[in-house]
């Protein structure tokens, strides 16, 4: 992209940030699958299952579904994808005359199931450097956001502990459509990615939704601000967890008298990422290695069971400084009480 159109994207993006603040939803969502997990109708939350009998259906299902609903555009950027019912649902899509486009980790171009995106003409753009395009989000028609920890693979859909939310919202959508066109259309990636998220914070039928992208939006002081805020429990599930800051903080809190109580993703700690670890037990602050015989993949906090910190943002410098990610602070009792109930699941397999 030229100095001159890249200028022209970014003011762009600026006037959209101009719009209402608060966003009234439809009450019905046609043509969108329903959730038995999501109460309300401006969004649909969905857990994996790990290790079903018949790895099929759950959340690439309704993934699916949404893509074959779709209108007039999807946007889509994930670090990995080789789940084929995705791929089909791109190239029918594009088939019918949506239009498609990927951004992925250069790592990700061998799979299958992106060589068949490639030869139904859909443009796939990597992000070629050594550091990882590690988002996992897509947008639909403008208005729907997928977004959460789960990479379009078998292993995170049906393997490991993970979560993905959709939410209807033509303002969250022009942040991530945003970040989608700094990496589509400008080829900006990590730290070259402009700091331009239009709406950094949204209100969705009385929600508020923060929302930021590292490298560009010092995402890490965002989520300590969410955790200093605690005044009576924080939970966690962290596939990986090496910020000291992060830690500190825990350790204040629980000082403090906030019960703090996580999960780590126990290869993470046996391989050497066990900074943080080591210094929530030497705390005494009550944490667990998990119990998945794969992973724990998961990258969310709980606080004070109000708040949900969620998206592909592992808790780590890489995340802040190199990679390309994505994070969601959800306000709202409802979607915190999915989590915390997601949560409970995880800490009664978990082990010490």
């Amino acid at each position: 992209m030229s100095r001159h159109n890249l200028s022209t994207f970014i003011a762009a993006v600026v006037v959209l940030s101009l719009l209402s603040a608060c966003e009234q939803v439809p009450a019905t969502d046609p043509g969108f699958p329903p959730t038995t997990s999501s109460p309300a109708t401006w969004y649909n939350l969905y857990f994996t299952e790990p290790a079903p009998e018949d790895p099929t259906g759950g959340i690439p299902e309704a993934v699916a579904a949404s893509f074959d609903a779709a209108q007039q555009t999807i946007d889509v950027a994930v670090y990995e994808f080789n789940l084929p019912s995705l791929s089909e649902a791109l190239v029918r899509a594009a088939r019918r005359g949506v239009r498609v486009r990927v951004v992925t980790d250069s790592d990700s171009l061998v799979e299958q199931a992106i060589l068949d995106l490639l030869a139904a003409n859909i443009p796939v753009v990597e992000d070629e450097r050594s550091a990882i395009m590690h988002d996992k989000f897509a947008v639909i028609d403008g208005s729907l956001v997928w977004t959460g920890s789960m990479n379009f693979t078998e292993n995170d859909a049906y393997r490991n502990n993970n979560n993905f939310i959709s939410i209807r919202s033509t303002r969250l959508a022009q942040n991530y459509t945003a970040e989608f066109e700094e990496m589509f259309t400008g080829r900006a990636f990590g730290p070259t990615s402009p700091a331009n998220t239009p709406n950094a914070s949204v209100t969705v039928d009385g929600a508020r939704i923060e929302n930021y992208f590292s490298p560009d939006d010092g995402v890490a002081a965002h989520i300590l601000d969410a955790l200093r805020s605690a005044q009576s429990s924080i939970h966690f599930m962290a596939f990986s967890f090496t910020r000291q800051d992060f830690a500190e903080a825990l350790i204040e809190r629980a000082e403090a008298g906030v019960a703090v109580r996580g999960v780590f993703e126990r290869r993470q700690i046996a391989a050497g990422g066990d900074a943080a670890w080591n210094a929530l037990t030497a705390a005494g602050l009550d944490v667990r290695q998990d119990g998945n015989k794969y992973n724990l993949h998961s990258k969310v906090f709980i606080v004070d069971q109000q708040i949900v910190v969620t998206g592909s943002y592992n808790f780590s410098r890489n995340a802040e400084e190199n990679n390309d990610e994505n994070v969601l602070i959800l306000h709202n009792p409802e979607i915190a009480a999915a989590y915390l109930a997601e949560w409970e699941k995880v800490w009664a397999q978990a082990g010490n």
